[in-house]
């Protein structure tokens, strides 16, 4: 028996075997329909699998990846060796008086649209950002002038060596899209919201602008990272790019948006190569002209294709 098979075997005793793929895309699971294969897809179905398969990665040294659901990750096209899991099916969110409690793997925009069905205000802000709750806590998710540490009470993780453990929102140093959830290796299991009662014609309204904000400005009918950098002190990446006349600018499949320039997009199956090469292109040329360094709010991971 192979090490991989080894591997294998161990993870479907711990999870049902149509939850582990092996040698699986991963550009099927991304928003940029980008990146190579991983060995063992893992999809556990509660916290005790979760907990299971950390400590059979540490047990056999075998590498670990935490895969959001892929809204803000490009992985290069030589892929992820070990281990990559996705929280996807740990997916419900439930009210509990004033807060809502929901499991990582659900979609922030799920968890908005519940908050509004439960009359909650707070997490307006969130109904476009295409991300799980997870990866909105990993990097302090935010638009419209809202944020998650706005709202948030606090997160049951699952830390690097198996174990559960309730951390309060100021303990995750959450700032401007970042938190120090993957310095200490956290997965996030679940978030409580701590929301407020309103009238739910008025939360709807609220979202429905931004919703018809994000639709009309956005080039949602391209695969894409989202919006790919961080915003500068003083200025507005979107408008730096623009200004740089890069909109349009294309490296292979991977286009500037002529929608927004802020966004990157797939406009004709782009390896992950040429979407890298067009974020640095942008880097440097706006560097070049205004003298403003872009820092990417994207996640780039993966090997190399050899």
């Amino acid at each position: 028996m192979t090490m991989k098979d080894s591997i294998y075997d161990k993870l479907i005793r711990i999870t049902a075997k149509e939850n582990v793929l092996k040698d699986e895309p991963l550009k099927e699971h991304l928003y940029t329909k980008l990146g190579g294969k991983t060995d063992y897809y893992v999809t556990p179905e509660n916290y005790g699998e979760v907990q299971e398969i950390v400590r059979l990665a540490n047990k056999e040294d075998v590498d670990f990846t935490l895969l959001g659901n892929g809204s803000n990750l490009i992985v290069r096209d030589g892929g992820i060796r070990g281990i990559v899991m996705n929280l996807q099916k740990l997916c419900s969110i439930k009210r509990e008086g004033d807060a809502v409690i929901a499991e990582s793997g659900a979609r922030i925009i799920d968890t908005s649209r519940y908050a509004l069905q439960e009359r909650l205000s707070g997490l307006e802000f969130a109904c476009g950002i295409p991300g799980s709750v997870g990866g909105a806590l990993y990097m302090n998710a935010g638009a419209y002038g809202g944020e998650v540490k706005d709202v948030l009470r606090s997160a049951l993780v699952c830390t690097k060596d198996g174990e559960l453990k309730t951390l309060q929102a100021d303990e995750l140093d959450l700032n401007y899209r970042t938190s120090n959830i993957p310095d200490n290796g956290y997965i996030v299991l679940e978030a409580t919201f701590d929301l407020k009662e309103g009238a739910y014609e008025e939360i709807k309204a609220v979202m429905d602008d931004l919703t018809e904000k994000r639709e009309s400005k956005q080039p949602l009918e391209y695969p894409s990272c989202g919006s790919v950098f961080k915003r500068p002190p003083g200025y507005f990446a979107g408008k730096l790019i623009q200004d740089s006349n890069l909109q349009g600018v294309q490296i292979g499949g991977a286009q500037v948006s002529t929608k927004h320039a802020g966004f990157i997009v797939n406009v004709d199956d782009a390896t992950a190569n040429e979407y890298i090469k067009l974020i640095e292109h942008v880097q440097a040329t706006v560097y070049e002209k205004f003298g403003v360094a872009l820092e990417r709010e994207v996640r780039i991971i993966g090997e190399e294709k050899q």
